[in-house]
């Protein structure tokens, strides 16, 4: 089977500005403790049947995704404000393991 349409990345990518969530995100960060205490990958399991493996466009990573709707949630809000936020906030940033200087879904 060729999964190659769900990436499996989940980690933060590599990148010189890493360490600044060491810096900014403190580890009190409602965040930071939800990203220690949960493990997120149920959640590719859950869905790995639901994704087309041989056409169509990689997708974005279902746990990113599910992250983003977390957020809605825990912050109360919209599709656009959540992107927009995960912009410019680290705590947000952290969540989604991006990179700092990565940028947010479109």
């Amino acid at each position: 089977m060729d999964i190659r349409m769900l990436s499996t990345q989940q980690k933060i990518q590599f990148s010189s500005y890493s360490g600044l969530y060491d810096i900014i995100v403190p580890n009190d960060n409602l965040l930071r403790k939800i990203n220690d205490l949960i493990d997120f990958s149920f959640i590719y399991d859950e869905l790995l049947a639901k994704y087309c493996h041989t056409n169509g466009h990689t997708a974005e990573s279902p746990i990113k995704m599910f992250k983003y709707l977390l957020l809605k949630t825990i912050y109360t809000v919209s599709d656009v404000d959540v992107v927009e936020r995960s912009r410019y906030d680290m705590s947000f940033k952290y969540f989604l393991e991006m990179a700092p200087e990565e940028d947010v879904i479109n």
